[in-house]
C-alpha cells in the first residue's frame, strides 16, 4: 500500500516539475513577444510622464537647464494668467457642444444605415472617411478655404441669391462654430460603434412593440434608446477625452484669432512650451488638463448607475 502511495506521489511529483517548466517556457515566450510593447511604454509613456511632472515644478526654456522653483507654475496658473481661463472654457464649451452633436448625428446615420441595400458597404465607407482624414492638416486647410471671405460657403450663398462676404473665421460669434461643425463632421468612428450595437438588438423585441401597438417613435425611445446606452457611455467617454485634447483644428485653422475666441487648452499649451519657451508652464499645464479629464470621466463613471441600461438583451 504505501508502495503505491509512494509511487502515485512521485508521479505527481514528476507531473508538477513537467508543469514548472511548460509554465516557465511559455512565461518566457510570453515575455519576449510582449518585450516590444513593454519596452516602448516605458521609453514612450512613463519616462516621458515622469519627466513632464519634474518640469511641472521647474522653470524650464528648452535650450537651457531645468532649475526647480516649486508650484511656482501651478500658482501663476491660477492666480496670474487670463488666457489660462479663457483656453479652458473655450475648450469646455466646444467639448460639450461639439461631443452631444457628434453623438446624435452618428445614431441618426447609422440607424438609416441599419436598413440594408445594395449600396450600404459603399455609403458605410464614405461616412467613415471623414473620421480618418478629419484629423489631418490638409482638411484643415481646405476647411479653413472653404470658410474664408471668398471661400466655398459664402460662394454657395451667393449663389442662391444672398449676398454674402461674411468672415466666418474673423468673428467671434462664428469662429467656434466653425470648429464645431468640422468636429461633428468626423462622426464616422462614432457611427459604426452604434451601427454594431443596433444590430445587437433583438428583433423579437420590435415584433412584440408592434403586437402591442407601439409606433417607430415609442420603439426608440422605450426598447432603442435604453438598450443603447451603454455604447452611448462608450461613446461619450471616448469623444469627451477627444473633445479636450483638439489641437489640428485650432492650430491650423484659427490659432485662437480672433481674441482667443477659439483658443484650445492644448493649443495654448503648445504656445507656452514651444512658442514663448516656458516648457515648464507648459508641463504643468499638461498635468493640469490630465485630472480634470480624470476628474471628469470619474464624474461619468459615478453616474452611470442612474441612466446606463447594463441588464441583458
Amino acid at each position: 500500500m504505501r508502495g503505491k502511495q509512494t509511487a502515485a506521489l512521485k508521479k505527481s511529483n514528476a507531473a508538477g516539475i513537467r508543469f514548472k517548466k511548460w509554465l516557465n517556457k511559455n512565461s518566457t515566450a510570453g515575455v519576449i513577444f510582449a518585450l516590444p510593447f513593454i519596452i516602448g511604454f516605458i521609453l514612450f509613456m512613463i519616462v516621458p510622464m515622469a519627466m513632464s511632472l519634474y518640469y511641472s515644478f521647474c522653470r524650464f526654456e528648452i535650450l537651457g537647464a531645468p532649475r526647480f522653483i516649486g508650484f511656482d507654475n501651478y500658482i501663476k496658473m491660477f492666480t496670474d494668467d487670463p488666457e489660462f481661463y479663457q483656453s479652458l472654457s473655450v475648450t469646455f464649451f466646444y467639448a460639450l457642444v461639439s461631443v452631444p452633436l457628434r453623438l446624435v448625428f452618428a445614431l441618426a446615420v447609422a440607424m438609416i444605415l441599419l436598413k440594408g441595400t445594395k449600396l450600404t458597404g459603399f455609403y458605410r465607407a464614405a461616412y467613415y472617411l471623414p473620421s480618418i482624414i478629419g484629423g489631418s492638416v490638409a482638411i484643415s486647410i481646405l476647411w479653413k478655404r472653404m470658410f474664408a471671405e471668398d471661400g466655398t460657403v459664402n460662394r454657395l450663398l451667393q449663389g442662391i441669391g444672398i449676398d454674402s462676404h461674411y468672415s466666418w473665421l474673423g468673428s467671434t460669434n462664428t469662429a467656434i462654430w466653425v470648429l464645431i461643425l468640422l468636429s461633428v463632421w468626423q462622426f464616422g468612428s462614432s457611427m459604426l460603434v452604434f451601427l454594431s450595437a443596433l444590430k445587437q438588438i433583438p428583433t423579437t423585441l420590435y415584433e412584440a412593440a408592434r403586437v402591442d401597438g407601439a409606433g417607430g417613435v415609442s420603439s426608440f425611445f422605450k426598447i432603442t434608446l435604453p438598450l443603447l446606452t451603454p455604447t452611448i457611455f462608450f461613446n461619450l467617454i471616448i469623444q469627451m477625452i477627444s473633445g479636450f485634447l483638439a489641437f489640428t483644428q485650432c492650430f491650423i485653422i484659427t490659432q485662437g484669432r480672433p481674441m482667443n475666441s477659439t483658443l484650445f487648452y492644448v493649443v495654448y499649451m503648445y504656445q507656452q512650451s514651444f512658442n514663448f519657451y516656458n516648457t515648464g508652464y507648459g508641463a504643468a499645464m499638461a498635468w493640469v488638463m490630465l485630472i480634470l479629464i480624470s476628474l471628469i470621466t470619474l464624474i461619468l463613471f459615478k453616474t452611470k448607475k442612474f441612466w446606463v441600461y447594463e441588464g441583458g438583451m
